[in-house]
């Protein structure tokens, strides 16, 4: 599913189940030694995922270990994004030669509370969810709004080492054609000497479902 929305450069793996024998290196144990089994599962069914993603571009099985507030630290040469929720673990990566960041996200297809939704965005997004929900009823549009959020935020923070917060970035639906732009609202990152203003990305509805993901470049 997740590949439908990614560049052919990006290497993807996704389960919809947690798979009965994982393992992990010691190091990845140690991190979830004290966690709950449901914690567990997740991080060793993702970590799963990516080696095997990893393993499609050549480069063998190493310890995936959260760094900065959790971002995966991925093999030299390679970047990437992981991302889980109920029913679902996917990891993305790609050559750092290709491409200079990814982020994926997968939400539950459901409606965002309104307490979340307040927090997270701007007048002006919310009178366009209010005009999409009306044209597109069957997509709730606030829980897309919010996966858009994080996947350009895990594709900010590896690099910018800098929180972005979700009122800093102003999202718009181009629907007709399932993708998104992102207007950054605070300087975004200088690479390769372009500075970049505007995060592009793609989303997937199905499965009960929504996924986002970007890339930078697009």
């Amino acid at each position: 599913m997740i590949e439908e929305i990614l560049p052919p450069v990006v290497a993807a793996e996704e389960a919809f189940t947690d798979p009965q024998q994982v393992t992990l290196f010691a190091e990845e144990e140690s991190v979830v030694a004290r966690a709950v089994p449901k914690r567990r599962r997740e991080f060793a069914t993702v970590r799963h995922c990516a080696r095997i993603a990893l393993g499609r571009l050549g480069v063998p099985p190493a310890p995936i270990l959260p760094g900065q507030r959790g971002a995966p630290r991925w093999p030299d040469g390679t970047v990437g994004s992981m991302t889980h929720c109920t029913g679902y673990r996917t990891a993305a990566v790609a050559l750092r030669r290709d491409l200079i960041s990814i982020g994926v996200d997968a939400e539950p297809h459901e409606v965002l509370p309104a307490d979340v939704l307040e927090r997270v965005s701007l007048p002006a997004e919310r009178l366009m969810l209010a005009r999409l929900t009306a044209t597109v009823p069957e997509v709730y549009w606030d829980r897309l709004l919010f996966s858009v959020k994080e996947s350009v935020y895990k594709a900010w923070y590896p690099v910018t080492g800098r929180w972005l917060d979700f009122t800093e970035a102003e999202v718009t639906f181009e629907e007709s054609e399932s993708r998104f732009r992102v207007a950054l609202l605070v300087p975004g990152p200088v690479l390769d000497g372009r500075q970049w203003q505007e995060f592009t990305g793609r989303y997937l509805v199905r499965h009960g479902l929504v996924a986002t993901a970007v890339t930078l470049p697009d």
